[in-house]
């Protein structure tokens, strides 16, 4: 049990680990490193360690509760980047706010996949939502850039994405991805129920 009270009980449900890459089992065994040093890397940032201070539910990695797999229907969501992949780019980077929708698998089956799916905005995420823990679910979808069609987990490693989906509110919810293929060691996808997140495109004036 986390110090927040969730659980590490397995739930039923399709085993993710049948579906995932050997490259991104490893990924997702080793979020904990991605994590500490992104945030390491992050926090020399004079703006970014004082973003990050402010919102201290969205950038604990021990931070989760109960209820991990979130509710199907429509979500603001926001991705922030941490830390970076060689000596280019911004070591903290917190884009605009998009929409994202969550849509159920079998209604008659709580433990069943969900369905994640980025609507706009330059990089939508889109991929499945699995059952594993009290604690967390599993995420395994792909990157897709702009308008194009797209991929199909597995078909592009450039593209795959794997992350773990945290409760850290009652009604607020995190995407961890570590080491994404571009650009950022660990990005963070914060998901709240459409119409309910505070201060849009402000870090700092975010609810905790």
């Amino acid at each position: 049990m986390s110090a927040n009270g969730a659980t590490a009980q397995r739930m039923d449900g399709v085993d993710w680990r049948r579906l995932a890459t050997a490259p991104d089992r490893s990924r997702l065994r080793a979020w904990r490193s991605a994590w500490t040093e992104a945030l390491g890397e992050a926090r020399t940032d004079r703006a970014a360690a004082a973003a990050i201070m402010r919102d201290p539910a969205l950038f604990d990695p021990d931070r989760t509760l109960a209820g991990a797999m979130p509710p199907a229907g429509e979500y603001d969501c926001r991705m922030v980047k941490l830390g970076r992949r060689g000596s280019v780019g911004a070591v903290y980077a917190a884009q605009d706010w998009s929409r994202c929708r969550i849509a159920a698998g079998d209604p008659s089956d709580d433990a069943a996949a969900r369905r994640l799916t980025g609507l706009d905005g330059r990089q939508r995420p889109i991929g499945s939502l699995y059952p594993d823990t009290d604690a967390r679910a599993v995420f395994l979808g792909s990157m897709t850039l702009a308008d194009e069609r797209p991929l199909d987990y597995g078909r592009d490693a450039g593209r795959d994405m794997v992350g773990m989906v945290e409760r850290i509110a009652p009604a607020r919810w995190r995407l961890v991805l570590p080491r994404p293929a571009y650009q950022s060691i660990l990005d963070l996808l914060e998901l709240r129920p459409a119409g309910q997140r505070v201060g849009a495109g402000k870090a700092g004036n975010v609810a905790r």
